[in-house]
């Protein structure tokens, strides 16, 4: 008898993310933790990138009350959000159900920048098609560097949920003090920042040119804590602890403090 075959080791197919409630509701997807290491895309940067992570619903709209809870110096509907590593889309979404003038989301990798216009996309045209839903503020995405970006003459609001390291953080800051700074008398527009899992923020805090307004943890809704939980039990390496620690800054220039 010729000698027995052994068999293989069954190898059980890798899972896919939970579905976040947000995209279980909205038809979109926003779901999944993807590591840095798999987010290269060949630029020079790639070092100081971080995990994707869409951010919980609930800390951004918590953290946009809190925002207007500091007076910013224009109505909120003067604001153009920017959201600086708008990953598969999530904030961008969020952000166009309030009251803002616009919503722009900037992606430099590809994969990432497809998926988040696929749901902008079907956001649209779901909306458009719910008699009963608020009209959404335009929403623009864009697969661009950050550092090339040339943000809006508008009040703006930016938004980073800790896209990258502090060498990509500072030259950001640069070309955003430089684009915002008064010229030949000429007011520059306001521009306040909102800061998720704010790692750097250190960054920010030596900065001359930034003030900053607030600093603390913002908990999560229980719906988004469950779905937070259940994303992160399928590695090992983040925790959960159902709030994020959040900043908002103010650029006031490097002669003027609040």
């Amino acid at each position: 008898m010729p000698p027995r075959k052994s068999k293989s080791p069954l190898v059980m197919p890798t899972p896919p993310p939970p579905q976040h409630p947000f995209d279980q509701i909205h038809g979109v997807e926003t779901s999944g933790l993807i590591a840095a290491g798999n987010l290269t895309t060949g630029h020079p940067n790639d070092a100081h990138v971080t995990a994707y992570y869409g951010v919980a619903p609930s800390i951004l709209r918590t953290l946009v009350q809190l925002w207007r809870d500091t007076n910013p110096p224009h109505p909120t509907h003067h604001y153009t959000f920017v959201d600086i590593g708008a990953g598969k889309g999530r904030a961008m979404l969020v952000a166009s159900e309030l009251p803002f003038h616009q919503v722009i989301g900037i992606e430099l990798n590809p994969t990432l920048a497809d998926t988040a216009q696929t749901n902008v996309d079907h956001w649209r045209t779901s909306h458009s098609a719910d008699s009963t839903a608020s009209p959404l503020a335009p929403i623009r995405l864009l697969e661009q560097d950050a550092l090339t970006f040339d943000f809006p003459r508008t009040p703006t609001l930016a938004f980073l949920f800790h896209p990258f390291e502090a060498p990509v953080l500072k030259l950001l800051l640069r070309r955003i003090e430089a684009q915002f700074t008064p010229h030949r008398g000429t007011p520059a527009p306001a521009f306040d920042l909102l800061y998720v899992n704010s790692e750097c923020r250190a960054v920010l805090d030596r900065h001359p040119a930034f003030t900053r307004l607030f600093l603390g943890p913002v908990v999560m809704s229980p719906e988004d804590h469950a779905a937070d939980l259940a994303a992160i039990a399928q590695q090992k390496e983040y925790g959960s602890t159902g709030d994020e620690e959040c900043a908002i800054y103010r650029l006031t220039g490097r002669s003027t403090k609040l």
